[in-house]
């Protein structure tokens, strides 16, 4: 027999844009549902942002015994675990769980609905035998990893960032297939654990200035991984005796690789197929749910944020839906996402961060008429102290100073990048961040120069200097 429950409130998803607006809703007075069939926490907690950064950690730590020479030290070289490694990933998965799971969710108020939900009409939601009417619901089912059609990939076993965090030994040797932050931050974590590494990928790092992201490709291959750029792949082949073979074409010729696993980092794909969006009337395609501004879809009493709308795919960006969300239907404030800086982070080492427009962008906006600052972080001196001297800061500014982007690699660049987020979003002129009082020595200090380089050829120049002797002539 099915219920009918009726609420103010639906929320379907328990990611992190999901439980931002069902712990912000009920808290706020909202009677809320919230369905979710698989764990709590979604991808980012379980599969993605939490474990990945934590193997990463582990890849940084296992690299610095290499660094010590520089500050004339020496240690024994590093006798690395992968099954306590293994432990450290799920330990801190398992740390930070208790925030998104049902028993504190319940705790605020919000009944949790562990089940499939699927639309069955405009405003009704089937979740197992329960029935859900809400005046609003929030569509919040994430994404999925994207599985490109490759010739003989379907008839292989291969990791993807939903399983390869249950690997308890190294690879020996681990083959990626995809070039973006995902496949590159995986690339470096496991070498620097022992594997050797090999990324295909038709392109690297294209959504990122290629000025800055060759910088990062360079200090990848120096430390041994292999970067390849292809032009096809023209077969998978797997064999428990002699694990994977990869041909491929660079550049019209055959290549052949083999390897002992397969990750496949090809991108995300909406979670759509279960929610049967055409009995709600949602307008939606492959790439995701259809919204406007306001994250409103085609059906009034439905909205959807996060990975499932198609957008930027990173759980800040969730987080920062979930506040419009709150503002629309809770508090009935027109509120629209603005997405002018929205800031990303490839969480290798160096890091490397963005926010805004990338030089090609600007010029396509604002033609010619704009400034390139660039300082490196070799002319840092906390980075000189500490030895992290690679990488540097690209801002693009109009001729006005205006800031219209800035990205840097370097150490702590997803720290450094916060500034130039809030910069940007809050229409500031170069002239705010010159004037900045950065602490000495920190490498946020790069900020600071950086903007200051903007005025060097107005301040620096013979005319100039004539106006300051003929004031000091003019001094009693």
């Amino acid at each position: 027999m099915t219920d009918l429950l009726k609420t103010d409130l639906c929320v379907i998803g328990a990611g992190s844009g999901g439980l931002s607006v069902a712990a912000g809703a009920s808290q706020m007075g909202a009677d809320t549902v919230l369905v979710e069939a698989e764990k709590m926490g979604g991808d980012c907690l379980n599969y993605g942002c939490v474990p990945s950064k934590a193997l990463l950690a582990a890849g940084h730590a296992a690299h610095r015994p290499t660094q010590l020479a520089a500050f004339g030290l020496s240690r024994p070289a590093t006798e690395i675990n992968f099954s306590a490694v293994h432990q450290h990933v799920h330990d801190v998965i398992k740390t930070i769980a208790p925030n998104d799971s049902r028993e504190r969710f319940t705790g605020l108020g919000v009944n949790v609905i562990t089940a499939t939900g699927q639309f069955i009409d405009r405003q009704t939601l089937q979740a197992g035998t329960q029935k859900i009417r809400a005046k609003r619901f929030v569509i919040a089912t994430g994404s999925k990893p994207a599985i490109p059609p490759l010739p003989g990939l379907d008839k292989v076993p291969y990791l993807t960032n939903e399983n390869i965090f249950d690997l308890t030994t190294c690879p020996e040797h681990l083959i990626i297939i995809g070039g973006g932050p995902i496949g590159l931050e995986m690339a470096q974590a496991f070498h620097r654990l022992g594997a050797r590494v090999t990324v295909l990928a038709l392109a690297f790092m294209e959504q990122d200035d290629p000025e800055m992201s060759n910088l990062l490709l360079a200090q990848l291959r120096e430390e041994g991984i292999d970067l390849r750029t292809i032009t096809a792949i023209e077969d998978i082949h797997h064999d428990a005796d002699h694990g994977y073979t990869i041909e491929h074409l660079i550049k019209g010729q055959d290549h052949r690789i083999h390897g002992s696993h397969l990750l496949v980092a090809t991108g995300r794909t909406p979670n759509l197929s279960a929610l049967n969006l055409d009995a709600a009337k949602v307008d939606h395609d492959a790439r995701g749910i259809t919204v406007n501004k306001r994250l409103r879809t085609s059906n009034p009493r439905i909205y959807a944020i996060g990975d499932v709308t198609g957008g930027y795919q990173f759980t800040h960006m969730a987080g920062y839906d979930a506040g419009i969300i709150i503002r629309n239907i809770l508090f009935r404030i027109p509120s629209s996402v603005d997405h002018r800086a929205v800031p990303r982070v490839t969480f290798t080492d160096p890091e490397m961060a963005h926010v805004g427009l990338r030089e090609d962008q600007a010029r396509e906006n604002h033609g010619q008429d704009l400034r390139i600052l660039r300082w490196p972080f070799s002319e840092n001196d906390r980075a000189q102290a500490e030895r992290h001297t690679g990488g540097m800061i690209k801002v693009v500014t109009t001729r006005r100073g205006k800031i219209l982007g800035a990205t840097i690699i370097g150490p702590h660049a997803g720290e450094v990048i916060q500034s130039w987020q809030l910069a940007i979003s809050q229409k500031l002129n170069i002239s705010a961040m010159a004037n900045m009082i950065a602490p000495y020595p920190t490498y946020g200090e790069i900020s600071k120069r950086v903007s200051g380089s903007f005025y060097t050829p107005s301040l620096f120049n013979e005319k100039t200097r004539k106006m300051v002797r003929i004031l000091f002539r003019m001094l009693p």
